[in-house]
């Protein structure tokens, strides 16, 4: 059941990227594009989706079980630190320059999309990458320099 609501859920939520527009690159970097020709429609969609998914989170923050009886996995850390500001600088920077992030850029490979492949190829390599990374410092045990 649980697989066949994630499935229910992820087509929901491609065929909003799809309708809205989103899964299309230039669209996307116009809108980053504040000095040139800004289009602000993803912002309108960003707007929707963050109304549409406040009062879900805050019901679910209050719950101790899913719907379907799984326990919930909410986020609990609200530290901001250098690991994730690099990471938001990562994923800002790439989602400037390929105009995909990874939801748009899975979407638009199933509608045939190279560039989303390559764009999804390479973001798989760079998880893969990090997890390496991880797994190397966390072998080699607590760092010895404090940040």
């Amino acid at each position: 059941m649980q697989t066949l609501i994630a499935l229910i859920a992820g087509l929901i939520f491609g065929t909003g990227l799809l309708l809205s527009g989103m899964t299309d690159p230039t669209k996307v970097t116009a809108f980053l594009d504040l000095g040139g020709a800004w289009d602000p429609s993803l912002a309108f969609v960003m707007a929707g989706a963050v109304g549409a998914a406040a009062p879900a989170f805050a019901i679910a923050g209050r719950r101790s079980r899913s719907v379907l009886g799984t326990p919930m996995q909410l986020p609990t850390s609200t530290r901001i630190d250098k690991r994730l500001l690099i990471g938001s600088l990562i994923f800002g920077i790439g989602w400037g320059i390929a105009g995909y992030c990874p939801g748009p850029a899975i979407t638009s490979i199933g509608t045939g999309s190279l560039a989303a492949l390559i764009f999804t190829a390479a973001m798989l390599i760079g998880m893969l990458a990090f997890e390496i990374v991880e797994r190397f410092r966390s072998a080699r045990g607590p760092a010895t320099i404090t940040q």
